[in-house]
């Protein structure tokens, strides 16, 4: 399944007709669309100097969170660690910033250009524990293409 995605995902981000921002609304809405237990995918970026992500091109229901600290909730202690965060049940998770009460878990990558921590790439779940290391690999996979185009 992967492999064939990671061919759209190249097709969908080196279509230069489009706006990197709608480029990136349609890897999030692939991303949804095809994979089952997908059901929020979005880009949160560094907000220029500020210690805070802001939320970008997503695919899934409105969140209250298009800003949050470095820190805070998954999405912020990524942007502090520089890792990978798979979090298989939320409700265990002491620094879990609910965005639904369906979400069950989360998995969060984090993006580089040029060595630096710029963003991140942030999928729910409303399946307890869905997440393998092969989606790990996937989303590192996207997140490196998408840089290319940043």
């Amino acid at each position: 399944m992967f492999s064939a995605l990671s061919n759209k995902v190249t097709a969908i981000l080196g279509d230069h007709s489009n706006s990197v921002e709608t480029r990136l609304e349609e890897v999030c809405r692939l991303l949804r669309d095809t994979i089952p237990y997908y059901d929020w995918v979005g880009f949160y970026f560094r907000n220029g100097d500020k210690e805070e992500l802001k939320l970008g091109p997503f695919a899934g229901e409105p969140t209250d969170h298009t800003t949050i600290p470095f820190g805070k909730g998954i999405c912020g202690q990524v942007a502090v660690s520089n890792q990978n965060f798979v979090v298989p049940d939320v409700s265990a998770q002491d620094n879990y910033i609910a965005c639904s009460i369906t979400v069950k878990s989360e998995i969060v990558v984090p993006l580089f250009k040029d060595g630096e921590n710029i963003g991140q790439i942030d999928i729910d779940s409303k399946t307890i524990d869905p997440f393998t290391k092969a989606d790990e690999e996937f989303l590192e996979f996207v997140n490196a293409e998408v840089s290319k185009i940043l």
